[in-house]
């Protein structure tokens, strides 16, 4: 489907040059002497770089359908993540390098939405905040912050943050996903 420069709005994918890409930021712009056009950022699917492109008005792009799904996080192996899709409850076998980081903070049972180009699975979106169990930590001393008061902790998905020295192992912590960053205790 093909849609013109006026429809542009943020969150849209369009394909661009045999690449798929989504709106970041859009701009009319009418000049005083000229045609108008539209100034925009663009992020690559693939990449996820991002790149600036202005267009003439009134010029066509390629709308792209995205789909976003609910998933279920079941396990991971050496090079693929296991989902299982909450509609169909079929099955789905997403390599670890599209997930991303977020494979480092998702347990097993971890609801999640997952992004659709038809079949392709585009990228993996967590929840806001996760609750996981500390699995390791090293105990914190009374009156030793002079480093600011915080050691390492190993959650129970593998992830390792920085945590107040009150933390204790078997401790279920509250993070955020976008960050990686203890947000408090549970």
């Amino acid at each position: 489907m093909t849609i013109n420069t006026n429809q542009l709005k943020s969150g849209l994918a369009i394909l661009l040059d045999g690449q798929l890409y989504t709106v970041v930021e859009y701009e009319h712009v009418k000049p005083g002497k000229g045609v108008a056009f539209v100034r925009t950022k663009l992020r690559s699917v693939d990449s996820g770089g991002i790149i600036d492109r202005t267009f003439r008005d009134g010029d066509k792009l390629e709308d792209v359908f995205i789909e976003e799904r609910k998933l279920q996080f079941m396990y991971r192996t050496d090079e693929d993540c296991h989902f299982m899709d909450l509609g169909s409850y079929d099955q789905l076998v997403i390599p670890a390098s599209k997930v991303g980081n977020a494979v480092e903070l998702m347990k097993e049972g971890t609801e999640v939405a997952c992004t659709f180009h038809g079949t392709d699975p585009l990228n993996v979106i967590l929840p806001i905040f996760v609750e996981l169990k500390v699995s390791h930590t090293e105990p914190g001393f009374r009156g030793d912050t002079a480093r600011g008061g915080t050691k390492a902790a190993t959650v129970e998905s593998g992830a390792t943050l920085q945590v107040p020295l009150f933390v204790e192992q078997g401790d279920t912590l509250k993070i955020d996903t976008r960050t990686c960053k203890y947000v408090g205790r549970v």
